[in-house]
């Protein structure tokens, strides 16, 4: 008896080792599962974070491009003063403009002259300027119906001064700016 009761006693005692491992067993993985979830819930709110910095990076780069773009209007701003000025003074005598049209930096110019030499000269003023490059005409059309001269159209480039004091225009081509 006292070998069955040793026995009960023994099966007792596995018995509730056994429960309390597997209890113990039990909180551990229930505390793996609840750091787990932590850690999930973590690395979504650090992905939220994470596409927040993104966006914010991505208006950073649009406000830096218009910031670019604002500067570079503020340094271009007198350029177009220049220019006008210096199709005031090329235009010879016996010429006047009808019409001055830009597209970016390509002038559209249109005008009167009584000759084409008038719209010759007209061109090679605009090829010395420091202001207007590349010029190149398009039509000279003299008409007969009570008109004093040619009509006439030609394209020019709009220089733009770069800070080393050089006229590029957008052709590449160089020249040193007139003091």
């Amino acid at each position: 008896m006292a070998f069955g009761v040793g026995m009960g006693a023994a099966l007792t005692v596995a018995l509730m080792c056994a429960i309390g491992a597997y209890l113990w067993a039990g909180a551990m993985v229930s505390d793996q599962r609840a750091r787990n979830q932590r850690l999930k819930n973590e690395i979504v709110r650090l992905d939220q974070q994470i596409e927040e910095i993104n966006s914010l990076e991505q208006q950073k780069q649009k406000f830096i491009a218009r910031m670019q773009i604002i500067e570079k209007l503020q340094r271009s701003r007198p350029e177009i003063v220049h220019v006008l000025d210096t199709l005031v003074r090329m235009i010879p005598d016996g010429s006047y403009l009808t019409e001055v049209t830009q597209l970016d930096r390509r002038l559209k110019i249109r005008g009167v002259a009584q000759s084409s030499t008038r719209v010759s000269a007209f061109m090679r003023n605009i090829d010395a300027s420091q202001w207007l490059v590349n010029p190149e005409l398009e039509v000279v059309e003299t008409k007969k119906e009570n008109s004093v001269g040619n009509d006439f159209t030609l394209y020019a480039d709009q220089a733009s001064i770069t800070d080393g004091g050089v006229v590029r225009s957008p052709l590449g081509a160089a020249r040193g700016v007139k003091p």
